[in-house]
């Protein structure tokens, strides 16, 4: 299991320092939360604080945006050249013309759906994406409790090992060592743990207990 703390859960005030912390503890992503105050209730950061981010981790970004312009953030992000910009099936209408802005800048695309939003609906677009994000939380907040999605996944691992076998899946909210094993199983290759990670007195042994 690959594991991407979530930064959205990090003290702001050392941003830095918790971004090498996270590298340094065997993170293998540093997964970025980027949300506008419209499509999510939130806002959080942009590409000044991003850079800076970039500027300090040893490990690959992971840029979820949570937004309704997709391609204003996309062109804000790709000079950061992070491994992966994944947007949401929910905010956008041409999917596959925003999974290939992405690639065009040499980033791995990836999309996201929302826990109610079933699979059936990213069904055409998964050829063309490299990594899937299912939210296992409602966004916008980071520390929500965990929505069993485990049967989603395993929807979703069937379709990709019929459309796309190489795509990865994410899975993100509410992640710990409690529900991680069960992930795995499902077939998770990625998890996102925010609050669990940052809220744990020992990065590495959290982050740790969750390479399953």
């Amino acid at each position: 299991m690959l594991v991407a703390p979530s930064i959205l859960s990090a003290d702001f005030g050392i941003l830095a320092k918790e971004v090498v912390d996270i590298c340094t503890a065997g993170a293998d992503l540093v997964h970025v939360d980027v949300m506008d105050g419209h499509f999510v209730p939130n806002m959080t950061i942009g590409p000044v604080v991003v850079k800076a981010v970039a500027d300090v981790a040893t490990k690959p970004l992971d840029v979820h945006l949570m937004v309704e312009d997709n391609s204003f953030f996309i062109d804000l992000f790709a000079p950061l050249k992070p491994k992966y910009i994944s947007f949401h099936y929910e905010s956008e209408r041409h999917h596959h013309r925003v999974a290939q802005k992405i690639r065009d800048h040499g980033i791995s695309p990836a999309i996201v759906i929302n826990p109610a939003t079933p699979v059936s609906c990213i069904a055409e677009i998964v050829r063309y994406v490299d990594m899937v994000l299912l939210m296992s939380v409602n966004p916008g907040f980071g520390g929500q409790k965990f929505i069993p999605i485990y049967d989603k996944i395993r929807e979703l691992r069937r379709l990709l090992d019929e459309r796309n076998p190489k795509c990865l899946i994410e899975v993100d909210g509410g992640v710990n060592d409690k529900n991680v094993h069960e992930l795995k199983e499902a077939g998770v290759d990625i998890v996102v743990a925010g609050s669990y990670v940052f809220g744990h007195k020992d990065y590495a042994e959290a982050i740790a207990s969750l390479k399953v």
